[in-house]
């Protein structure tokens, strides 16, 4: 039983006491807002005359909102005072329990009177917050239907009905409902009213028609393009080490690389203009957004550059960098989001509207972080200006993969990909397959003193390994075949290694650690062998080794890698098979300089190091890697790469015109008659084509190469026709026209023939047994696959 002393009830009744001004106090706010709503609503309604502008509504419901201002601040002052009372209860509480408990008492009676009069002042708090609400929208409510009534005519502010913007009145719907979520919308003007979603949805996004009360010449008309200014070649890299910045070690590296080959682009340059004798080369506004460097994407090189992480990809941008400088165009070079939102203009807010000016750059080089970045901030102007993106993608991008609907509906679909961008538009680090355009990199090229040198100090018996990387020496079955090296070479390895040798290098292996790339250079120029475990794939090492007189020995793969059963392709969008640790080395290069062989087979991998140790190479470096190659293959690319323009000849139906193909004499494939006209705007040109019916189960990739040539996907139009079968002397009982990335293509049995109906899916990749594919097929300059021999 609780005993409540005396002098406890005169402690509440003076409390209440003191409570009662306050009482009155939250009376009086009470009073002053139920007259601050009638005096508000009254003022509202009676300032609505007959005749007033329809511009006049958007101050007036600016009326509305400041009144609802002004409730929110009563109600954040009332939820201020409830915090206040509720800090002083506590205290006050905290000091009589104190003097009660040394009396042995407790002043019950005062908990509920102070909790109680705190929950009232809540709820007056919060219906103040809820009538704000509603006299927001019965004061826009009420506005704009005095508005039609009084006017006797259509409100100019009302989605209007025309069929050219079926989407307007659809797009005024989302705009009253969620025109809060983003703050951009108001960066833009829009309030809440009808008005300002019509004008937003007609002069900032493209929904709905120009309102003709609109004052036209109010509306910012696009900046008139700058006057073309043309390309001058630079041999002076300076100013592009000052551009690439600093405070990331991937940047720094970068410039080391780019300072380092300063007198080979300069060389290079002087070649090419040679070679292109006086053409004219616009210079383009050139964007370069380095995606994956960002903080926001993890930027998870920098911190390994120097602990022997992958290096290729910042090999491959340092070296886009330097050709496009050197080559004469204006460069931008951002590795943050800020930065990269203010260069394209992005408004405040959550990446929903579209840029507050045009695109400034006729071209963005940017990677599939970037690109990422870009879609979320850009808006709709993502859309409008994605024709003018190039995709840095190392290891490609095939149709199947790029369709969004057709990756969905067929499995195609992974964390990369489902862009719905001209393939051509992916740009690789080798020429994996001709859907995409290769962009490649640059290896030092020797001068023939250099060489000879290089050939005098080589050492017979020594070899390098390929891996920087502990891991890769922990991969199955190495200890065998490193075993027989050691028995014929001195094995050296440049190893990443801190306090200790790593526990995965054989004790017989001489490890450097991780060396400067001048120093591996040295490495490599004093040994015999350069050999690979297997991984990393496709990197620009092996490329090294053989320009610098090595000889490159690799292991061939059965079965071959692929998203199928190896996990490093999972989820890559590619079904490309690879046969060994770098395919352009084996299919480009070969013997002497490049050595495929089955490591399981140890007499196989006996047999070849010992033809190796007798045979003498020169350093070798195909011309599409050198800087001369680089910067040609990027010059064509901006010249006669336009994806922004109308689609070159739509898909042919099976009643279209005739193609202008005749058979081949030996009756084997089709060539671009000599009397038919080059198509215009097509490049490579048209009359470079050559075509043929491939194999069942092999892709156009491969059955061109096949037969010394490129497939070509830019020529598929030509070839989607009934016309091109009939031409060729295939029996087609039945032609039909369908979305397949094998298409067009000859089905066996059934004599049936099928046309591709979506033209982002030609493709040079895939293959059925079920399908005789028909494949374009194209020449190539010597040392330069990327472009046809009438490209440049």
């Amino acid at each position: 039983m609780i005993t409540v002393h005396p002098d406890g009830k005169i402690m509440v009744r003076r409390c209440l006491v003191t409570l009662k001004p306050f009482r009155i106090f939250v009376l009086g706010i009470g009073f002053f807002t139920l007259c601050f709503l009638m005096t508000s609503l009254g003022g509202q309604f009676s300032a609505r005359r007959l005749g007033d502008s329809p511009f006049t509504i958007r101050t007036e419901v600016m009326g509305g909102l400041e009144s609802r201002g002004v409730l929110r601040k009563m109600s954040d002052l009332l939820e201020l005072m409830v915090k206040r009372m509720d800090m002083l209860a506590r205290l006050e509480n905290s000091s009589e329990l104190h003097r009660a408990a040394s009396d042995g008492h407790f002043a019950v009676d005062r908990f509920p009177a102070s909790a109680g009069l705190m929950e009232r002042i809540q709820a007056i708090a919060q219906n103040v917050s809820d009538i704000a609400v509603k006299v927001d929208q019965i004061l826009r409510h009420s506005l704009l239907l005095h508005s039609k009534v009084s006017e006797g005519r259509q409100d100019p502010c009302e989605a209007p009905s025309d069929p050219q913007f079926p989407d307007c009145s659809g797009k005024v719907e989302w705009m009253r409902a969620r025109w809060t979520s983003d703050p951009c919308y108001a960066f833009f003007g829009v309030d809440g009213t009808e008005c300002s979603f019509l004008v937003y949805l007609s002069e900032v996004e493209w929904f709905c028609p120009p309102l003709p009360w609109r004052n036209r010449t109010a509306v910012q008309n696009a900046p008139k393009a700058l006057p073309k200014v043309q390309a001058i070649f630079r041999s002076n890299l300076s100013h592009l080490l000052e551009l690439v910045g600093s405070g990331k070690e991937s940047l720094v590296f970068m410039k080391k690389r780019t300072k380092r080959l300063t007198v080979q682009w300069a060389l290079a340059a002087q070649r090419l203009e040679r070679k292109l004798g006086g053409v004219r080369r616009d210079q383009k506004q050139i964007l370069v957004h380095i995606g994956f460097l960002t903080e926001e994407s993890g930027d998870v090189f920098s911190p390994r550059v120097l602990k022997g992480g992958p290096l290729g990809e910042m090999v491959q941008w340092a070296d886009i960098l330097a050709a496009l400088y050197v080559l004469g165009h204006s460069l931008r070079i951002t590795v943050s989001l800020k930065e990269l939102q203010s260069n394209l203009g992005v408004p405040p807010g959550r990446g929903n509207c579209p840029l507050t000016v045009p695109l400034p750059f006729d071209l963005i080089y940017t990677d599939y972080h970037g690109l990422t970045q870009m879609k979320q901030h850009m808006g709709l102007s993502f859309k409008k200006y994605r024709c003018r993106i190039r995709v840095i993608d190392t290891f490609g991008t095939e149709p199947a993969y790029n369709h969004e609907e057709y990756a969905t509906l067929h499995g195609y679909r992974t964390n990369w990909g489902y862009w719905n961008l001209n393939p051509k538009q992916f740009m690789t680090m080798f020429p994996h397959t001709p859907d995409n355009s290769f962009m490649g990199f640059v290896s030092e090229e020797l001068n023939e003193t250099e060489k000879q040198l290089i050939k005098r100090n080589k050492a017979s018996n020594m070899a390098v390994v390929y891996g920087k990387e502990p891991s890769i020496w922990k991969l199955q079955g190495q200890e065998k075949f490193l075993s027989t090296l050691n028995k014929y070479m001195e094995i050296h390895g440049t190893v990443f290694y801190e306090t200790q040798r790593p526990p995965e290098v054989p004790a017989f292996v001489k490890n450097h650690g991780l060396l400067p790339q001048p120093e591996f250079q040295q490495l490599l120029r004093k040994a015999k062998l350069f050999i690979g475990f297997g991984f990393p794939y496709e990197g620009p090492a092996p490329l090294e080794a053989i320009a610098n007189g090595c000889i490159f020995l690799q292991s061939r793969f059965s079965p071959p890698h692929s998203s199928l059963n190896h996990e490093f392709f999972r989820g890559k969008p590619t079904s490309r098979e690879v046969f060994s640790q770098h395919p352009y080395a084996e299919n480009f290069i070969g013997k002497p300089h490049v050595w495929t062989v089955d490591y399981n087979n140890s007499e196989e991998f006996e047999a070849a190091i010992k033809v190796i140790m007798r045979t003498q190479v020169d350093p070798y470096l195909p011309y599409e890697y050198t800087c001369e190659g680089m910067l040609e293959r990027i010059h064509a690319y901006i010249q006669h790469q336009d994806f922004c323009v109308a689609p070159g000849p739509s898909p042919l139906g099976s009643r279209g015109p005739q193609s202008p193909f005749v058979l081949a004499p030996n009756a084997t494939h089709l060539e671009w008659a000599r009397n038919a006209s080059v198509v215009p705007g097509t490049w490579p040109p048209s009359y470079s084509l050559r075509a043929w019916l491939a194999e069942a189960g092999k892709t156009c990739t491969d059955a061109c190469l096949d037969r010394g040539l490129v497939c070509e996907p830019s020529f598929f139009p030509f070839l989607n026709s009934q016309d091109a079968f009939q031409k060729l002397q295939v029996p087609c009982d039945s032609t039909e026209s369908e979305m397949n990335h094998l298409y067009p293509a000859f089905a066996q049995p059934g004599q049936e023939c099928y046309l591709q109906k979506e033209p982002l899916l030609f493709s040079c990749a895939g293959a059925s047994t079920k399908y005789r594919r028909l494949c374009p097929c194209r020449d190539f300059r010597k040392g330069q696959v990327a472009l046809c021999q009438a490209c440049l």
